[in-house]
């Protein structure tokens, strides 16, 4: 079954702390424009892994991705996954679940998009939604209309979310043993860095569509979110389904510290293009001298 690549960043569930959790890459990292040349060889290293990946056709990948708002997200997929083959991946973006996915388990509609053996699959946030924002907010549970579990902080139990937890860390077991590799980022930003960007959004054009009020509000809710991460990150954190808590302060660090990771759990499958079997190249060499005469003709 697929290991953990090693990384001052991977999550252990024994030790992990938000409070230590760095947000600001180290002194000596290379970030600026170093990290964005770097970014740009580590793609092009990622996209040979897609393609070999696809043609093996034994594992898939699922990299899910969560944040507070203005983490960096959305930029990230797209800086680190611009040169992969469309056909070979898949990004999915959950928000708030219709009415259709509300009558179903809180897994079913991510597991609708889970990616096929050869591809990759990008969560962008995902089932720990369920444990994360509904944490912050449990009368949202009411919606679900699950039996035993009713509306309201006071009423919802420590072991329902502890069963949560069970649910997830079954689900992605079953997948790592059916040949799923996981991968999972937490975009660690800063208080003061997501009011920066926030500021931004506001003063800048073009960035006006990506704010939100609710965004404000829910920053009110920071302590209480921080506090629901670090008890679904220990609590999920696996060798076979990983927990990166990568700091976001500095994109162009975060961006490739992703790629990084994504590169190295791939190469660690060792894949590489199936090699046709002797009657193969034999077929092979048969087509070729048709195609030869056909040519000549």
């Amino acid at each position: 079954m697929f290991q953990a690549p090693p990384s001052p960043y991977l999550v252990d569930p024994e030790t992990f702390s938000v409070a230590t959790s760095p947000t600001a890459p180290p002194r000596d990292a290379d970030s600026g424009k170093s990290a964005k040349k770097q970014l740009v060889e580590t793609v092009e290293r990622l996209s040979d892994l897609q393609r070999i990946l696809f043609a093996h056709d034994s594992h898939a990948v699922l990299l899910v991705f969560q944040a507070m708002d203005a983490a960096g997200k959305d930029s990230t997929i797209r800086a680190v996954f611009s040169g992969v083959n469309p056909a070979g991946c898949q990004v999915f973006s959950f928000k708030q679940p219709s009415k259709e996915e509300l009558d179903h388990d809180f897994l079913w509609r991510t597991a609708c998009r889970l990616p096929e053996r050869g591809r990759i699959g990008i969560f962008n946030r995902s089932y720990y939604e369920e444990v994360l924002v509904v944490r912050v907010h449990p009368n949202w549970i009411g919606a679900q209309r699950i039996p035993g579990a009713t509306v309201g902080a006071a009423t919802v139990s420590e072991d329902f979310w502890q069963q949560r937890f069970e649910s997830i860390r079954d689900h992605e077991r079953h997948l790592a043993r059916n040949g799923t590799v996981i991968l999972k980022f937490w975009l660690n930003v800063s208080r003061e860095e997501q009011r920066q960007r926030f500021i931004s959004r506001l003063d800048e054009p073009e960035k006006n569509w990506k704010f939100a009020a609710g965004d404000m509000s829910e920053r009110e809710h920071w302590d209480d979110y921080l506090q629901a991460y670090e008890e679904a990150l220990r609590a999920t954190s696996r060798p076979w389904a990983p927990w990166y808590a990568v700091p976001a302060d500095d994109k162009p660090f975060m961006r490739l510290s992703v790629a990084d990771l994504v590169v190295r759990a791939l190469e660690s499958l060792h894949l590489r293009y199936p090699t046709p079997s002797d009657e193969d190249r034999a077929h092979f060499a048969e087509l070729r001298t048709a195609l030869e005469a056909e040519g000549a003709g």
